[in-house]
């Protein structure tokens, strides 16, 4: 399987990358980015602009792709580039994936994604959950964790004081407001992104652990 990556640099899409080029159920991945990344065996990583995709199906003919690609209000900057990077991105590379021949999509989403919530964060993801799902892919599997309990290169200290007290908690809380370890998020992402089977699939927080 030749799987397409985006979000390779982040805390999820890192350890995607990993496994997956440890997986032999992978016979390549490509991963698109901003910044170039080490070489390594199986690995195409095409520097790209997001805001200019180019249209080379060299990078979109994949058989699966797993997206992780996301960002805070706070480095975006506005909400009108918080959605560009959460929303628009995606969308594009979902429609030119499936336009050469992907099956499959997978997406990292959020807990609490919704269209009709209150709050921006969670409506954005919404948005991108419902606008990918209408693209019509053979299989589309969106993962909603929680909080992701792993070190991230830009600093997020709500998350991370969340993140130790609920670590502290851990032992007595539900499985539902548990912290999701990245490495099991990226799991998750990679079996689904592999599987033969069709729909649409809502991998929830607590199936994240």
């Amino acid at each position: 399987m030749h799987l397409l990556l985006l979000g390779a640099t982040g805390l999820v899409g890192s350890h995607v990358l990993n496994l997956a080029l440890a997986d032999p159920r992978v016979s390549a991945v490509t991963a698109p980015t901003r910044r170039p990344l080490p070489e390594r065996a199986g690995l195409s990583a095409p520097v790209v602009d997001f805001d200019n995709l180019p249209q080379d199906p060299s990078i979109w003919a994949v058989d699966a792709v797993i997206c992780a690609l996301g960002t805070t209000l706070k480095t975006a900057g506005s909400r009108e580039r918080f959605r560009q990077v959460d929303h628009d991105y995606p969308l594009e590379i979902a429609r030119l994936a499936k336009a050469h021949g992907a099956r499959t999509f997978v997406l990292n989403s959020a807990k609490g994604a919704d269209v009709t919530s209150l709050f921006f964060y969670s409506r954005v993801k919404g948005e991108t959950e419902r606008d990918i799902l209408k693209i019509g892919f053979h299989r589309t599997v969106v993962v909603r964790p929680g909080l992701i309990d792993g070190p991230r290169q830009e600093p997020r200290p709500m998350e991370h004081w969340a993140g130790r007290v609920l670590s502290i908690l851990d032992p007595i809380l539900p499985p539902s407001i548990k912290p999701n370890p990245p490495h099991a998020i990226a799991r998750a992402m990679l079996d689904a992104a592999v599987s033969t089977t069709s729909g649409v699939t809502i991998v929830p927080s607590q199936a994240l652990l």
